[in-house]
């Protein structure tokens, strides 16, 4: 027990109606109602300095900043740089500082307007106005600046204000994406943060002060910068800059995308939708895939000592649908291709390895019966004639139901799953004989300019809708599951995307105004005193931001179709 609660314990043993008792595994914190988190805290931090810092609280299953007060009894958790609330709230208050810093340096210079994008390496890509402003000199006045900021320990002040007097601010701060953004925006409420004077919004939670951004450094790189912060399991240093060429060039060419077609940021989509032009862009974004798919079909039979079409990517990145795009526009070409899904090859539920948790891993390589399928990859590029497995999902078995295959002279296969550029699942396979494939939905649409849309939230919300249809798994299960999906990405998938022959961008430019009349039912029922519950709530914040588009104007070969249903592929 820490010295302030020795001290109100001793001076009050039978606590009054006053005074309320915190909770924090299974350590009780005595503290007069009204306290911040803050000082609470602090005072824990004091008594447990091996823990680290404390950015934000968890009440309730409900997060708090440190601002705030503890109000009544309760259990409480903390949050740290190492849990993903804590590390995005890190993240925006960072980027919060960066633009403070920037318009210091540059005296609000519309030229270095800032828009903030994707990920790169261990940060953040952005962008000026005019990019050839972007110079070394430039990064470091900012960076010092930044520095100052944080020495200085300057308070990260929440102001909560009136939908229309938040609208208000960013008309007369030339935020016009924001002030779009907020028209359509049902609550009557909202909040805005102010950091010595300079005010923006941001979706989700903030530091208490800018002491708190304790490293950072911006990096100059292709027609932007970096703003680079510390990995999740590494908060004291900042890892080395190593940006992953091919998946940048396929970001990049996104954002090229959306600026050709008017929409970047959700106030643009929501425009173009309550405009009447949801079926026009739909068609627009899903003959662009068309067309990429057919240049990839194209490079593929250029050489015909590919046989074997290796897809992978993370989950729920629409490599089934994408892999029967695939063989359709090889069909146009001569060849006769054959979707094989490796998640057929999973072994029985009750074989499947368990994670430090006691939970099943099916992330991990061991949950695919690596020498099944070798063996029968093997015999049917040998032209022999395979029985092929299909794995039910609901039952946890692998079932032969009578589904035989032989290839011919012009077959080729198409295989995708989450290991397809892992070596380790084809090693016995001709590598002269694979052309690999990375696919993942990257997200190029922005809230606004200074708040992203997290690729991972998009591919979590397209999971959620279709494990319900698919696998009756619940949304709080999907969410429960999702840090074991993410770390198997991290182990499994991400290191090997840099060898692939080409990339694939699967996200499609209006799919979340979709998404969200099938997710937010599901997020609803998510129950209020589970450990999901805060992610549900977080994940309902975000869909708010758009307007809806109903399904009936998708085609059925879309890659949305395989989330929603209606898919006329066997998906």
């Amino acid at each position: 027990m820490n010295n302030n609660a020795d001290r109100i314990a001793d001076k009050k043993a039978d606590m009054d109606s006053k005074n309320i008792v915190l909770t924090v595994g299974g350590e009780k914190l005595f503290y007069p109602e009204g306290t911040s988190y803050y000082q609470i805290a602090q005072d824990y931090e004091t008594a447990h300095p091996e823990e680290g810092r404390i950015l934000l609280v968890s009440e309730g299953n409900r997060l708090r900043e440190l601002r705030s007060r503890a109000k009544y009894s309760s259990e409480l958790s903390f949050i740290r740089f190492a849990d993903d609330a804590g590390h995005r709230a890190y993240q925006r208050s960072a980027t919060l500082m960066m633009l403070r810093a920037l318009a210091d340096v540059t005296g609000d210079d519309p030229r270095y307007a800032c828009t903030v994008h994707f990920i790169v390496s261990s940060g953040l890509y952005c962008t000026l106005t005019s990019p050839e402003l972007v110079t070394e000199e430039l990064l470091q006045k900012v960076e010092a600046r930044m520095e100052q900021m944080r020495d200085r320990k300057i308070r990260i002040e929440k102001r909560n204000v009136s939908t229309a007097q938040a609208i208000r601010v960013f008309h007369e701060n030339g935020m016009d994406d924001k002030e779009r953004l907020f028209a359509y925006r049902l609550s009557s409420r909202t909040n805005i943060y102010d950091i010595g004077g300079y005010v923006d919004y941001y979706y989700g939670y903030m530091l208490y002060d800018t002491s708190y951004v304790k490293l950072f450094s911006l990096q100059a790189y292709r027609d932007g910068f970096v703003l680079c912060i510390p990995d999740t399991d590494a908060p004291d240093r900042l890892p080395a800059f190593d940006p992953v060429e091919k998946l940048f060039d396929v970001q990049n060419e996104s954002l090229k995308w959306g600026s050709q077609l008017a929409i970047f940021s959700v106030a643009d989509l929501n425009d173009a939708i309550v405009r009447g032009g949801a079926k026009d862009l739909i068609l627009t974004q899903e003959a662009y895939h068309e067309r990429q798919i057919a240049d990839i079909a194209r490079s593929i039979v250029s050489d015909p000592a590919k046989r074997i079409v290796m897809i992978a990517g993370p989950s729920s990145s629409s490599k089934t649908t994408f892999s029967h795009r695939l063989s359709t526009q090889l069909s146009v070409y001569g060849m006769t291709p054959h979707p094989i899904p490796v998640d057929d090859y999973f072994v029985d539920r009750e074989k499947t390895p368990r994670d430090a948790n006691g939970n099943y891993n099916f992330e991990c390589l061991e949950a695919i019966d690596v020498e099944q399928f070798n063996q029968d990859m093997n015999r049917l590029l040998a032209g022999e004639r395979v029985s092929m497995p299909a794995f039910n999902f609901k039952t946890g078995k692998r079932e032969y139901k009578g589904k035989y295959l032989q290839l011919g002279s012009n077959d080729i296969l198409v295989i995708e799953g989450i290991h397809g550029l892992n070596d380790k699942l084809s090693y016995s396979l001709p590598r002269e004989n694979k052309f690999r494939i990375y696919i993942s939905a990257l997200t190029q649409l922005n809230v606004d300019a200074h708040n992203r849309i997290s690729t991972t939230d998009g591919r979590m919300i397209r999971r959620i809708v279709r494990d319900a249809r698919t696998r009756g798994n619940s949304a709080q299960h999907t969410i429960a599951m999702w840090h074991s999906v993410r770390s198997g990405e991290e182990h499994y998938i991400f290191p090997f995307q840099e060898s692939a022959d080409v990339m694939f961008n699967s996200a499609l430019i209006y799919e979340l105004a979709v998404l969200k009349i099938y997710a937010e039912p599901l997020l609803f029922s998510v129950d209020r005193n589970s450990p999901e519950y805060t992610e549900a709530k977080r994940l309902l914040k975000f869909l708010d931001y758009f307007v809806p588009i109903p399904s009936d104007d998708i085609p059925a070969n879309s890659l949305v179709r395989e989330f929603i249903g209606g898919s006329c592929f066997d998906v």
